[in-house]
């Protein structure tokens, strides 16, 4: 039987182990086993890796020396006993049976009382790296039982006899059969089943509810005789059997152990007289209620009853009764369900009883009696003898006042402010369990929510209504006084509050004895004035080409708070027409944020932040060059955070201007400042002129952007860089095709339209920058600009040409006479330029400098090349 059992519950651990690691599960604990009876452990392994067939080690831990291990046997090793085992192991007392191949079985034949331990199943480990738990443990007790039977003392006749048969020292939950004997007879008894068995006298005796046999505990059997009699005196005694079931079904006896006998013989009662006392005759609702009943006369087995009659029903309930043996019979109550509860009877001796009521509430309030009364088998019941007394129960509902308080009813946004809910009561006294439930109405809402609940056994629960509401609140109790303290203020915290409170008895075991709510307090919570300053001083920096500028924004003073802040960088070119642009943005959680303008890997590393410390943020400029000359300032905003995750901006302050320059070189880039104004016919070709007044530095080359006025601002068109490669503008969409930079001489550039178009019309404009070589190794960096005069371009609207005139004739002329003619011209022109390219390639001298102009036609094609610096 034990055996199925233990392979059932091996079933059942590997269907409930995950793959992953290894993890190692016996048989779970404590086991209770009967010494000198087989038993067996379960263990088995999952999660493993290696072999299918596990091996397992067993070891215990005796009582006497709980941190050693004793080695008792192993699947793999036949030396791993101990000496103190080796003798049981060899002789199969003790063995290991395999069921699967990641599963065992210890058994042991026959269990010893030395035996008890804590048993540890182990299994080596087969896997690539060690990982899970390669053991577990549960724990066996070896136990041998025995058996005691008591009485109620001297018995008189007529009046009750209680025998109880005691099992002392079995294991915690064992399966028991009970005989009674009287006088060597049996005449009782008791399966494992609670099925009971009686001789034919006492089956009828039951029948006439004189008599009853039944099993209040798992380890206990009782017989009780209701009205003792001449021929219930003798010799008892008990047998105990512990049994379990077979896999058929049936119990199979394992040990059974008989009681020492005990003698009973019943005796005459005697008159008396009966006196109630209450300890308090006014007590509070939750309070105790204690009454003693104590009765006078000659020393017997008494029969009492206590009654009470509530104050608006004057027809008695039985609370309880006791017999002579102390065995309680409660009183059905309906309207006083808590006398089943935790209500108490006590006999201090024999003639002295106790009620207590240790919760009581209003409706236990009236008279109790009790009644003391001896029966006798063969005659009528005697006259009881009572006594009565009044109590009163007072209510805690009717004392209980609570008062929401706080000296701050106005908070500023971010400050910090406290509620108070003040408990006032006539019970204070007691000190009784209370638990409190803050709750909020928000701003605009019609209804209250809990914000959080103060248990009485100091357990605390948050609502959910305001994230993280928790964790910028203290919750405190002191004795009749509750406190909420919430940080760091926002305008959700505006609205109405209100505490409620729950009294409960000292024991707290049921629900609340009384409650009571304060009235509701509005809080409002405002924005405070921004006291943030940064400084606005402005200034101006000469610095070194290629080295690093530095530029900071200094936060001289904040809001109380800790408020985040957001710094922006703003950069401005010298140029007069230029307008700001925003470098990089540092958010409300320091996250990094560069402009459209500076997302590119190379600005990033060029740009970048510093917090040096909480008030001074720096900006640092890598590798200065021409471009970065201009205007830089900083705007930091100061910004309060809201429970729903949205941000509000309490102010925002911009620095002063700090304009950065290259330091001067000793060579300075001239653009020609003479004035320019074209006229151009549409559909023409036109060149706009930029020119330098001289060359630079011997070494120097030169770029050169060109720019067009616009109604939103300037517009970059076209650049020429110092290499010769051309760059359109990002904002010359729709003239990329139409535009060519051209570098004519070392000095002079020209901006080629074709063809003009009307709206080519405004004014034009080039700056031209000086690039030299720095560093090792080389890089090309520019350090000095300029710029030249607005020059105009005026457009006038073409008339019809020639070969418009011809196109305009009917379609059929167009296709048989002037189309072919045209076709046959252009190949002629491309011929001839092809010719005239060759030539001029084959004349060039080695060493001769060609200007780097790329002339991109409106298909996209190389058309004619730009001359060379000779005029070729």
């Amino acid at each position: 039987m034990a055996q199925a059992l233990c392979v059932t519950s091996l079933l059942l651990f590997l269907t409930g182990l995950s793959a992953g690691q290894r993890e190692v599960r016996i048989q779970a604990g404590p086991l209770f086993r009967a010494a000198g009876y087989p038993t067996s452990i379960s263990c088995n392994v999952s999660g493993y890796q290696g072999p299918s067939e596990q091996h397992f080690r067993w070891s215990v831990y005796l009582p006497q020396a709980p941190s050693r291990e004793v080695q008792i046997v192993s699947t793999q090793d036949a030396s791993f006993p101990y000496a103190v085992y080796a003798r049981r192991v060899s002789s199969k007392g003790i063995y290991v049976e395999r069921m699967l191949g990641n599963s065992v079985l210890l058994h042991i034949t026959q269990l010893q009382m030395l035996d008890t331990g804590e048993y540890e199943c182990h299994t080596p480990s087969t896997d690539d790296k060690y990982f899970g738990s390669y053991s577990a443990k549960t724990n066996l007790t070896a136990t041998e039982f025995t058996v005691s039977v008591t009485t109620n003392g001297p018995v008189a006749e007529g009046q009750p006899l209680h025998l109880v048969c005691l099992v002392l020292g079995s294991a915690q939950a064992p399966q028991l059969q009970g005989f009674w004997f009287l006088n060597g007879v049996e005449i009782a008894q008791i399966d494992a089943d609670g099925v009971v068995g009686l001789k034919k006298e006492y089956e009828d005796r039951a029948r006439q509810g004189q008599l009853q046999v039944s099993k209040p505990s798992p380890k206990s059997f009782s017989l009780r005789i209701f009205s003792a009699g001449p021929e219930d005196a003798g010799t008892y005694s008990c047998t105990v059997v512990e049994v379990t079931r077979t896999p058929e079904g049936s119990w199979h006896e394992l040990q059974r152990k008989r009681s020492p006998a005990s003698q009973v013989h019943p005796r005459r009662p005697a008159a008396r007289s009966v006196v109630v006392l209450a300890k308090e005759q006014a007590v509070w609702e939750g309070e105790t209620l204690t009454l003693v009943c104590k009765a006078g006369g000659a020393p017997s087995p008494l029969w009492v009853s206590w009654w009470h009659i509530p104050q608006d029903q004057p027809q008695p309930r039985l609370v309880a009764g006791m017999e002579p043996d102390g065995s309680v019979q409660l009183g059905a109550s309906p309207g006083s369900p808590h006398y089943h509860g935790n209500m108490r009877l006590k006999k201090v001796d024999w003639a002295t009883f106790w009620l207590e009521i240790p919760s009581t509430t209003v409706t236990d309030g009236g008279t109790y009696q009790c009644k003391v009364s001896e029966r006798l088998r063969h005659t009528a019941p005697d006259q009881p003898w009572m006594h009565n007394v009044s109590v009163t129960v007072k209510s805690l509902k009717s004392s209980l006042q609570v008062h929401l308080m706080s000296r701050q009813p106005h908070v500023m946004l971010a400050n910090t402010f406290t509620l108070s809910c003040v408990v006032a009561a006539n019970f204070s006294a007691l000190k009784l369990p209370l638990s409190v439930v803050w709750r909020f109405q928000p701003a605009g809402s019609r209804a209250f929510h809990q914000l959080v609940h103060t248990a009485h056994d100091g357990s605390v629960e948050w609502g959910t209504l305001l994230p993280q509401f928790h964790e910028r609140t203290k919750v405190s109790r002191t004795g009749l006084r509750s406190q909420l303290l919430i940080h760091e203020a926002t305008e959700e915290d505006s609205g109405m509050y209100r505490c409620e409170v729950d009294v409960y008895d000292r024991n707290a075991q049921s629900s609340p004895r009384a409650s009571a709510s304060s009235y509701p307090l509005r809080i409002v919570v405002s924005l405070p004035e921004s006291k943030l300053k940064v400084s606005s001083a402005s200034q101006a920096q000469e610095i070194a080409i290629s080295s690093t500028a530095h530029i900071d924004c200094s936060i001289e003073s904040r809001s109380t708070g800790n408020l985040p802040f957001t710094i922006i960088w703003y950069f401005s070119p010298i140029s007069a027409e230029a307008s700001w642009v925003k470098i990089l943005e540092i958010d409300q959680s320091n996250i990094v944020i560069y402009g459209d303008e500076f997302r590119t890997p190379q600005r990033k590393e060029k740009f970048y932040i510093e917090r040096v410390s909480p008030a001074l943020f720096r900006l640092h400029v890598v590798g200065m060059e021409d471009s970065n000359q201009g205007r830089y300032r900083c705007e930091v905003g100061e910004w309060l955070s809201s429970t729903n995750g949205t941000w509000k901006k309490l102010g925002e302050q911009k620095s002063g201007l700090t304009e950065l320059r290259l330091r001067p070189t000793g060579s300075r880039v001239r653009v020609s400042k003479a004035h320019w104004t074209g006229n151009a016919t549409e559909h023409e070709e036109v060149d706009i002129p930029c020119g330098l007044q001289a060359l630079g530095t011997m070494g120097s080359l030169y770029s050169v952007t060109w720019y067009r006025g616009g109604p939103g601002g300037p517009v970059q068109l076209l650049s020429l860089q110092y290499d010769g490669l051309q760059e359109p503008g990002k904002d010359a969409a729709g003239r990329g095709a139409r535009i060519l930079g051209l570098r004519v001489t070392p000095t002079d550039f020209v901006l080629k339209l074709r063809p003009v178009q009307m709206e080519d019309a405004g004014l034009y404009w080039c700056v031209v920058a000086e690039w030299r070589l720095h560093g090792s190794p080389g890089k090309w960096v520019s350090q000095a600009s300029d710029g030249s005069q607005h020059m105009e371009l005026r457009v006038l609207p073409a008339e019809l040409t020639f070969p418009s005139r011809i196109c305009s004739q009917p379609l059929l002329v167009h296709f048989l006479v002037v189309c072919p003619l045209v076709l046959l011209v252009l190949l002629l022109l491309s011929l001839l330029c092809m010719l005239s390219q060759a030539r001029k390639r084959s004349r060039l001298r080695p060493g001769t400098q060609k200007a780097k102009a790329v002339l991109v036609g409106p298909g996209g094609v190389d058309s004619c090349p730009a001359e060379d610096q000779d005029g070729h």
